[in-house]
């Protein structure tokens, strides 16, 4: 594999995404067209589509991924409640960060097609964000903009865009503020393999102390050792919920 699609498909590279000047986010450029067609529509509706998490680089997954592992940052289980790190194996950290976080090099903000999305319109200036399954329920304060987005979708007028955690599969927990653009994810999902991950994250693991910080990413082996299960179950987002007709802008 070419070194600067490698580093595109790991988030190691910007070179494959743009601004998006509203949210000041970065973007692939063909997810970015995509939105600005859908928020046109959306706006039409009376709501105003905002990105609040495009892309996304290798390291700042990582800083996520590691403050879990160590403690710094609140582990959550299923029903969003914290867990206690110190009580659980390394397997059992693992799962439970997949839950909620992409594992560093696997997640699709890498790629600059996925992206979070609110609707700036049902909410002040200053209200901070947290993206919870609350938030989206259709009784939420960003409920109806979703349910609107439902139906654009079902009805294949999303200009590609869908939701790849649309249900739970017993893997991601569901996320109905994430959109992905479909021809460009795809290709890239295509091009991942559990072999390249695991290469990835020993290429990094140099010096991870205490706290979490260097260049690695905490419990690497463990996540080699189960690497199969977890692309199964965390990574690879299935052929049949991508949209059955799928056409790039």
């Amino acid at each position: 594999m070419h070194r600067l699609l490698r580093d595109m498909l790991f988030g190691l590279s910007d070179a494959h995404v743009i601004l998006e000047p509203v949210s000041g986010q970065l973007m692939h450029p063909e997810a970015l067209t995509a939105f600005d067609q859908l928020r046109r529509d959306a706006r039409g509706a009376g709501f105003d589509p905002k990105v609040v998490s495009g892309f996304r680089s290798f390291e700042r997954q990582r800083t996520i991924w590691n403050g879990k592992a160590c403690g710094r940052r609140p582990l959550l289980d299923s029903e969003c409640r914290e867990l206690d790190v110190a009580c659980l194996s390394p397997v059992e950290i693992v799962f439970a960060i997949l839950r909620w976080s992409a594992l560093p090099g696997a997640s699709r903000h890498h790629w600059g097609t996925d992206f979070d999305v609110i609707d700036a319109a049902a909410v002040a200036d200053d209200y901070r964000v947290q993206l919870t399954p609350e938030e989206v329920a259709d009784e939420g304060v960003f409920g109806p903009f979703h349910c609107w987005l439902d139906q654009r979708i079902a009805e294949g007028k999303s200009y590609g865009l869908f939701r790849p955690y649309a249900e739970d599969r017993g893997g991601v927990a569901p996320e109905r503020w994430h959109l992905s653009y479909a021809p460009r994810a795809k290709e890239f999902q295509q091009l991942l393999t559990g072999d390249l991950l695991c290469e990835q994250l020993q290429l990094c693991q140099l010096d991870v102390n205490g706290d979490g910080e260097g260049a690695g990413v905490i419990l690497s082996d463990t996540i080699c050792e189960n690497m199969e299960a977890i692309f199964a179950r965390f990574i690879t987002v299935p052929e049949e919920a991508y949209p059955k007709n799928i056409h790039r802008l």
